[in-house]
């Protein structure tokens, strides 16, 4: 038995429909509440540790400062220390945006050793559990897969502008979406693959696609709409990999329409029992924990792993040989 935790950034409560994106709402969804930041909106920096401890980010420590940029990177940080010195905020906000846009620095690699080191509990402590690409849990900061890839490549298709719709602008909305698109099928395609080697109590994965379109989609109308129906098709052949004793929990750190971060964050799950009890985003590891322990996870796992190893180890070195995992 495995549970399956798809995160999707910006998966909002508000454009996700029943009949039209099944595989999306699964049995039972439902709006839940988020966190906003000093910045004035919800920060994907903050919020998924906050959903992998259950602690709001002033106590797991990974904040968001108030210009916006997350100065997580040792060279923002640098330039934070200095920044904070002798230059105003809008000025320290324009010198992160451009070093976001500009270098391969990425602010969401905080490295899974920072909870170990501050004796911070997640979610992923008690089970044999696969984490692909959590922001701010970076297991393997040497192996970065397709999706990291291109995110920190972007360049001018997906810059930073304070001054646009929504804080981005792309210089080719096109080719901007098609990586995004891409992003999404390899993200999961990895967790398909996880799941399918029968190795895990837990897989929890994570993809930026839809928040990365949704912040340009001003740009482009119905590029937003697109996405939904894409990111709808990629959880059904998710979905179809699950067992009759496996459930599925989809879940968001916040909204996005019009290009802005809104306050509510969504959960949906195949079983309805599982996403009863959350009302926030800090309810998450608990709920999850509680699902877990309350089923006997780890037999159905070793058992079913010989029968269809073989069949993940295909999967796996096919994305590999596609260039899709590092």
């Amino acid at each position: 038995m495995t549970l399956v935790v798809f995160g999707i950034d910006a998966l909002d409560p508000d454009i996700v429909d029943s009949e039209t994106h099944r595989n999306l709402a699964l049995h039972s969804h439902k709006a839940i509440e988020t966190i906003v930041s000093e910045s004035g909106e919800p920060s994907t920096h903050e919020l998924w540790p906050t959903i992998i401890t259950g602690l709001p980010p002033e106590e797991h420590g990974l904040v968001l400062g108030n210009d916006g940029v997350a100065w997580g990177h040792p060279l923002l940080e640098f330039g934070s220390q200095v920044a904070d010195v002798v230059l105003p905020g809008p000025l320290q906000s324009r010198i992160g945006a451009w070093l976001l846009t500009n270098t391969k620095a990425d602010a969401f690699r905080t490295p899974a050793s920072y909870f170990e080191r501050n004796d911070i509990a997640t979610v992923f402590d008690a089970w044999r559990s696969k984490a692909i690409g959590i922001p701010n849990y970076v297991v393997d900061g040497n192996n970065h897969d397709r999706e990291h890839s291109l995110r920190t490549s972007l360049g001018d298709l997906f810059e930073r502008d304070p001054s646009a719709t929504g804080g981005h602008r792309s210089a080719d909305p096109e080719s901007f979406y098609n990586d995004c698109l891409e992003m999404a099928m390899v993200r999961t395609a990895r967790i398909r693959a996880a799941l399918r080697s029968r190795a895990f109590d837990l897989v929890f994965g994570y993809t930026s696609a839809l928040d990365l379109v949704g912040h340009v989609a001003y740009q482009s109308p119905g590029m937003q709409e697109a996405i939904y129906e894409e990111m709808d098709e990629f959880v059904g052949e998710l979905r179809a990999d699950l067992n009759g004793d496996d459930d599925l929990l989809i879940l968001s750190d916040h909204g996005l329409q019009n290009g802005i971060h809104t306050d509510k964050a969504m959960v949906a799950a195949t079983d309805p029992d599982l996403i009863s009890p959350v009302e926030s985003v800090t309810d998450i590891r608990e709920t999850v924990e509680d699902h877990l322990e309350g089923t006997n996870f780890s037999a159905g796992g070793r058992e079913f792993a010989t029968e269809r190893s073989g069949d993940a180890t295909a999967v796996r070195e096919q994305l590999e040989d596609l260039g899709y995992m590092g």
